[in-house]
């Protein structure tokens, strides 16, 4: 599970280690959920994996960055976390059945996930000099990013309208987007960390945040596989689906023996 799973063998304790290993798993049930939902609407798993192997299929931006440090565990799930469950409460609501139900317990275990990583940041930041400098820098490099995975701006965004309509979103992505600007900084202050914004102002009239412009640029070259770590991410995703072809294998084999036996 990328991009955290290179970090289980290196976590700095085997409580930290542990609570990453159930993260990990965490976000691979999260993968069957939304795939057992998007199977009620008619395509199999299959052309799902195919899609996304191929590079047909789009993917979130955020997971085309690399971690170079421990303190990126901690940012990831303050921050990336953070704006998932921003994106995901309301989803709970929405208007797609089998969605909605997913989103309850996504929420639930996101939760977690965003307390875990806010922790690290915590011990991080008031560890020794190297600690904050290290957490700081995660910051800086994750911050941008996550403002990033609520989308392109409203008037940029192809599907926001109709999904407004329809009820399958509930908020747009640049209210979204200020939401978590809003809860988020105040947080950076707790930790003594600096958001990596000169633009960034409370604003008294609105009751939120001014912040500066995001590089779209830079999200869209993301989007068509141009991030940081992309050809690697993707033939890491290729390798794991052909090394794990025998349990796929063993399983289905398993399962044709058992329902003859009921069969007979």
């Amino acid at each position: 599970m990328l991009p955290e799973g290179n970090w289980i063998t290196r976590a700095p304790s085997l409580r930290r280690k542990a609570i990453l290993l159930a993260k990990v798993q965490d976000e691979a049930g999260h993968g069957l959920y939304l795939y057992c939902a998007a199977e009620t609407l008619g395509t199999s798993r299959e052309e799902m994996i195919e899609a996304l192997h191929s590079g047909k299929a789009k993917y979130s931006t955020i997971f085309n960055y690399p971690t170079l440090t421990w303190a990126d565990i901690g940012a990831i799930g303050w921050l990336v976390d953070g704006a998932a469950i921003m994106n995901q409460v309301p989803l709970q609501r929405t208007s797609y059945g089998p969605y909605a139900r997913a989103m309850v317990r996504i929420c639930k275990e996101e939760s977690f996930h965003q307390r875990q990583g806010y922790e690290i940041m915590i011990a991080m930041a008031n560890g020794t000099p190297e600690q904050k400098r290290m957490a700081q820098d995660a910051l800086n490099r994750w911050w941008w990013p996550s403002l990033m995975m609520f989308g392109p701006p409203d008037a940029d965004s192809p599907n926001t309208a109709q999904s407004m309509r329809w009820r399958i979103k509930r908020e747009t992505n640049d209210e979204l987007r200020q939401k978590f600007v809003d809860i988020t900084v105040p947080q950076a202050d707790f930790l003594g960390l600096t958001v990596p914004d000169a633009d960034l102002e409370w604003n008294e009239e609105k009751g939120g945040y001014d912040f500066g412009e995001i590089d779209w640029e830079e999200f869209y070259a993301v989007v068509r596989g141009e991030g940081p770590v992309a050809k690697e991410r993707m033939k890491a995703r290729r390798e794991a689906w052909d090394d794990g072809a025998w349990v796929r294998e063993a399983a289905a084999a398993h399962e044709a023996k058992r329902r003859a036996r009921k069969a007979a």
